[in-house]
């Protein structure tokens, strides 16, 4: 608690009552009387902290794993000098393990009247809003013996938003659109292709892709060529509930499944095409509909910072309802949800017709590279029972998403490290096909 000018003064007339009565034979009260109205002065002159004015500017958003800067600006309108600490408090999340207490200390000297800036940098651990808490002042005397504390409400909120580290493939899986939209033209005619351009017939053409009217007029054999079409509507499903609480490494399923849709969408605003999201578990979390190409990215990643596993079942028959009112028309569905048996069987399989009789629907997983290595154990028992455990784990998530490819389902089941490219490939590939 910060002390007053007043509470000061009366201190520093106590210290010099009791120095004076304290026995002087023994040369202690004289010590200590002097002790203490050092003290006392100290209190007296160091700077008053009540009245300090503060102030807030730097980032609001940064991506995991990357630092945020915060300034703060300390104003000094008394005509002390401000000599001391001050500590700039914020969430645990905001740090990184073991830094939180040098990173948010900070020495000041701040004449009267003028203002200071910090600079402090954050280092957020996880997704979301990490609040500011309290700033802290430590003013101290002239002589360092003692000083006044007080503490001060600065409110500010830095967003941590997804890493986005599989941004990586794109410039290859761009390279890869931009082949199969215009520079090599698709010979397959399908829902999602549009006519291009004639040229002339070519051996090993299909023959149904001739047209005889036009090749009448050439007298040549002319064949049409076919592009994917632009705008098509993508809906992505991330499933929130306990089957995204799952860790695999170091992190949730939910995060792997969170890059894997920053991916996509990337690719397919680039291809033209409308992308939407929905989040849900056993209620609908996060919803993103009708975003403009250039806008539809950064919402995405903004509505995804404070996406969190909730630690229940998710209501499938809620989460299809919600994607058919968001998806009226023809659309891919994308649904990023687990491969467990038990939920897969309970939950989405009796579902799937609504699904498939008009979308195109795919389901990706995020795997767990560790069975791989517990199945190849040997040497142990304990090898021995683990490795049977995981292959069994395997091949119940093998069987499950062969049953979700018998109901026409594209199924994805990668690890962490390659949901995102797989995800983005399996899309080239349907509009490639004219699935789209």
């Amino acid at each position: 608690m910060a002390l007053t000018g007043r509470t000061a003064l009366l201190a520093a007339l106590g210290a010099l009552v009791v120095g004076l009565l304290l026995p002087s034979w023994t040369g202690i009260g004289l010590v200590t009387g002097a002790v203490l109205i050092a003290v006392a002065v100290d209190l007296v002159l160091a700077a008053p902290v009540r009245g300090l004015r503060f102030g807030r500017s730097g980032d609001t958003t940064v991506r995991l794993g990357e630092p945020a800067t915060v300034e703060l600006t300390v104003t000094n309108p008394s005509g002390r000098l401000l000599r001391g600490l001050v500590r700039d408090a914020w969430a645990p999340s905001a740090w990184r393990p073991g830094t939180a207490e040098t990173a948010s200390r900070h020495t000041l000297a701040l004449p009267g009247g003028e203002r200071r800036r910090i600079t402090t940098v954050l280092a957020p651990t996880r997704r979301g809003d990490h609040h500011a808490h309290r700033v802290t002042v430590r003013s101290l005397g002239p002589l360092g013996l003692a000083g006044r504390q007080g503490s001060h409400l600065v409110p500010w909120t830095v967003r941590a938003l997804p890493p986005f580290a599989s941004r990586k493939h794109l410039p290859s899986r761009l390279a890869r659109l931009r082949e199969l939209d215009g520079r090599t033209s698709v010979l397959t005619r399908g829902q999602g292709t549009e006519f291009d351009s004639l040229r002339e017939y070519l051996p090993g053409d299909d023959v149904r892709s001739i047209d005889w009217r036009a090749s009448a007029r050439r007298h040549t054999v002319a064949v049409r060529t076919w592009r994917p079409e632009r705008d098509r509507h993508i809906l992505v499903v991330l499933d929130t509930g306990r089957t995204s609480a799952g860790r695999v490494g170091d992190a949730p399923r939910l995060d792997a499944a969170l890059d894997a849709a920053l991916l996509l969408t990337a690719l397919a605003t680039r291809a033209g095409d409308r992308v939407d999201l929905l989040a849900h578990d056993s209620r609908k979390r996060v919803t993103v509909a009708g975003s403009s190409a250039h806008e539809v990215l950064p919402a995405f990643t903004n509505a995804m910072a404070g996406l969190e596993p909730a630690l229940h079942e998710t209501d499938m028959r809620s989460l299809v309802a919600t994607a058919l009112k968001m998806a009226p028309q023809r659309s891919l569905i994308v649904l990023l949800t687990g491969l467990d048996a038990a939920p897969v069987e309970d939950g989405l399989l009796p579902l799937l017709p609504m699904l498939t009789k008009r979308h195109e629907v795919v389901l990706a997983s995020v795997a767990d590279p560790h069975l791989d290595v517990l199945a190849a154990g040997r040497g142990t028992l304990e090898a021995v029972y683990d490795a049977a455990a995981a292959e069994q784990t395997r091949a119940d998530r093998r069987a499950t998403a062969e049953r979700l490819t018998r109901h026409g389902l594209t199924v994805l089941d990668a690890p962490p490290a390659r949901i995102a490219p797989a995800l983005a490939d399996t899309y080239l590939a349907l509009k490639a096909a004219g699935r789209l």
